[in-house]
């Protein structure tokens, strides 16, 4: 009887055996879908990588177009499904809140990593092995950079302009950068704290974006930018000078009731008095306005009722005050930390103390690009500044600002952390080789995943010169040989097709940004290798 026993329990352990081999058969497809579509994502925006990267024009469905090769802008405006792409979305996301530039270097490297690990888990190595090599290997990345890197001070602002002019010579606004170069490094420099030396808030330089002109005629402007006309309906002033500034929250037309009503008035008497009481009213806070020796009123945009009406215009004209009305809620606390002044919420707190000075408040006129506002001069100015960007249509005014963005953030990594390093492909051959060094030194299936690493980081010469038309084959193998002999800071000068010391060619970004972006990249890939399983729930 023990015989047909054993015969039977055969077919159960046979498809326990099946079982267990469709179940990891599953996880690697889930793997690979998972690598395949991240790897997409990468090679999407791979071209748009260095000063000859190609650019993107993207089409939204309501009908905007933008032109940029801004790494986070392209992907940020993809429409990215598959849940694991959405992760170097993210990615590009955090690269540009850290460092600000190298969203597309940061894509590049993860995409170029995950294909090393794809070589890796066909081979047979377990994801958490490698997941571990990789980590191991950022953090001697990190080392071998911060090596490299050549500290710089703050008051050496031709180090400075070299490093935001590199990241703007990528852009589509390139030939501008011998111009917003300077300017942004003023702008990051006129907002530094001494006493917080270490940190800038990019939120204290307002960018004020106005149509007509060229790029050339973008300006740094030490005080406010309106990008709006006063309200001069009833013949106000457009000009004020030794001005005293009030920010008001508050409305200077008749008071509405809370609730929705009509009023019926039977006889002309009536609707005089109603009249009457609503001059009696407006003319009231005027005059309290005009007591505290206020000249320059900005009135903070109303949902409820009309901030202002032709009668108050008509009497704040009489009163000699200029009106900048509309001003936005979330503008507020920038023009109050700018005028070193409090807002004021109701006309009863309205005192002489609140306000801001400045110098000069005048309307601009710029020819067919319609008027703005600048106030300058202004006394005790807080820590900010105003720069007013220019261009010939939206599309060049909108690549103008997220270049600008990309090159002050540049100048707060600088700010940040005080260190320069080569670009053109330099940190990454000599990362590649130190890597592939250290990996012959490791044991076991760790110098494998080590020196994949390695050369994955190949990647970003190896785009540099193809995207620059060269032979990328014969340029990254010259510079191999180049960091071979010592030469750390060879890299391609895409300018002139060939290897020169980059330093030397002032081709430097912040040592942050290629910290940043190697970090951030493994973090991301690690993630994306021990998912092995994708669970929808509906």
């Amino acid at each position: 009887m023990a015989a047909p026993a054993a015969v039977a329990s055969a077919p159960r352990a046979s498809s326990s055996k099946t079982d267990t081999f469709v179940d990891n058969k599953r996880k690697d497809d889930i793997r690979m879908a998972n690598i395949s579509a991240a790897q997409s994502v990468a090679d999407a925006v791979r071209t748009s990588l260095g000063p000859k990267g190609m650019d993107k024009m993207i089409s939204t469905a309501n009908g905007e177009v933008i032109i940029t090769n801004d790494g986070a802008t392209i992907l940020n405006k993809m429409e990215v499904l598959q849940p694991a792409a959405k992760f170097l979305v993210e990615l590009s996301k955090s690269q540009d809140i850290v460092a600000g530039d190298g969203t597309t270097t940061v894509v590049v490297i993860a995409g170029a990593l995950l294909r090393s690990c794809l070589s890796l888990l066909t081979s047979g190595i377990h994801p958490t092995i490698i997941s571990d090599a990789l980590h191991k290997a950022s953090v001697k990345a990190v080392e071998v950079l911060t090596a490299m890197a050549v500290p710089v001070e703050l008051s050496d602002s031709e180090s400075l302009v070299k490093s935001a002019s590199t990241a703007l010579n990528s852009k589509v606004v390139s030939q501008y950068s011998t111009l917003l170069a300077p300017l942004a490094v003023d702008a990051v420099l006129s907002v530094v704290d001494p006493a917080k030396p270490d940190l800038v808030d990019l939120r204290d330089i307002k960018i004020v974006k106005k149509l007509g002109g060229t790029v050339d005629d973008t300006e740094l402007v030490k005080g406010l930018v309106f990008d709006k006309k006063v309200s001069h309906a009833a013949g106000g002033p457009t000009r004020v000078e030794n001005a005293k500034i009030a920010v008001i929250q508050f409305q200077i037309s008749p008071p509405k009731t809370d609730i929705e009503q009509s009023i019926v008035v039977s006889d002309y008497t009536q609707m005089d008095r109603i009249l009457k009481e609503e001059r009696n009213y407006i003319l009231g806070m005027i005059k309290k306005i005009k007591a505290t020796g206020c000249n320059v009123l900005l009135i903070q945009k109303s949902i409820l009722r009309d901030a202002v009406t032709d009668l108050s215009l008509h009497y704040l004209a009489k009163a000699k005050i200029l009106v900048i009305k509309d001003v936005e809620r979330d503008e507020i606390e920038f023009i109050t930390k700018t005028l070193n002044c409090l807002p004021m919420a109701n006309i009863e707190h309205f005192k002489a103390e609140k306000l801001g000075f400045a110098e000069l408040v005048e309307e601009v006129s710029l020819g067919d690009g319609g008027k703005l506002v600048k106030i300058t001069g202004i006394k005790d100015m807080g820590r900010t500044t105003s720069v007013l960007v220019r261009g010939s249509n939206q599309l060049v005014i909108d690549e103008a600002e997220r270049s600008l963005h990309d090159a002050l953030c540049v100048v707060r990594c600088l700010v940040n952390k005080k260190f320069l390093i080569a670009g053109g492909g330099a940190p990454e051959i000599e990362l590649s080789r130190q890597l592939g060094a250290w990996a012959k030194v490791l044991q076991g299936m760790e110098g494998y995943c080590v020196r994949s690493f390695a050369e994955a980081l190949e990647v970003i010469p190896y785009t540099l010169a193809e995207n620059a038309g060269l032979n990328p084959i014969a340029i990254v193998t010259e510079l191999r040989n180049r960091h071979a002999q010592g030469e750390i800071n060879a890299g391609i000068n895409v300018r002139k097709g060939q290897i020169t010391n980059i330093l030397e060619e002032n081709v430097v970004q912040p040592l942050l940004v290629s910290t940043s972006a190697i970090t951030l990249a493994t973090e991301c890939v690690r993630m994306i290798l021990k998912i092995d399983d994708i669970v929808t729930v509906r």
